[in-house]
């Protein structure tokens, strides 16, 4: 898959382990091609598989992490995401949430003052709705 990927000049950008149901975890391939998104559904085993191939990062959401049974530490105060991203470490990104769930979770970001993940949402948001 990465020689075919670098063939087509694809590059992996992450994955994201989007969804758990009924103790399965569902995962999406995050992909550019020529400065566009494409995401593709892929088994958790394999997205995981590829992302250490491709040597990219791997996010979750907390929910996601809570429902498993997994607690996800708060990041040290003096540790950037990207170190983060490099450690290998699950950071919380926005991925694939229904629309109103990216809406309430902008709302709980802006009464926490944390705008960085607020634009975040918003950019999310914003995109979700243009492409409907």
């Amino acid at each position: 898959f990465k020689s075919l990927a670098e063939s087509l000049d694809v590059r992996m950008k992450e994955v994201l382990i989007s969804d758990l149901v009924e103790g399965i975890f569902h995962a999406r391939l995050i992909l550019e091609q020529g400065g566009d998104t494409i995401e593709i559904d892929a088994r958790s085993s394999d997205a995981i598989a590829l992302a250490l191939r491709f040597g990219c990062p791997i996010f979750s959401f907390e929910f996601i992490m809570s429902a498993a049974g997994l607690t996800v530490e708060d990041e040290p105060e003096d540790s950037s995401e990207e170190e983060d991203r490099e450690e290998g470490q699950l950071v919380k990104p926005i991925g694939n949430s229904s629309l109103d769930e990216l809406k309430e979770m902008l709302d709980d970001a802006l009464d926490q003052e944390d705008y960085e993940r607020a634009s975040q949402l918003r950019d999310e948001i914003k995109r979700r709705e243009q492409s409907n």
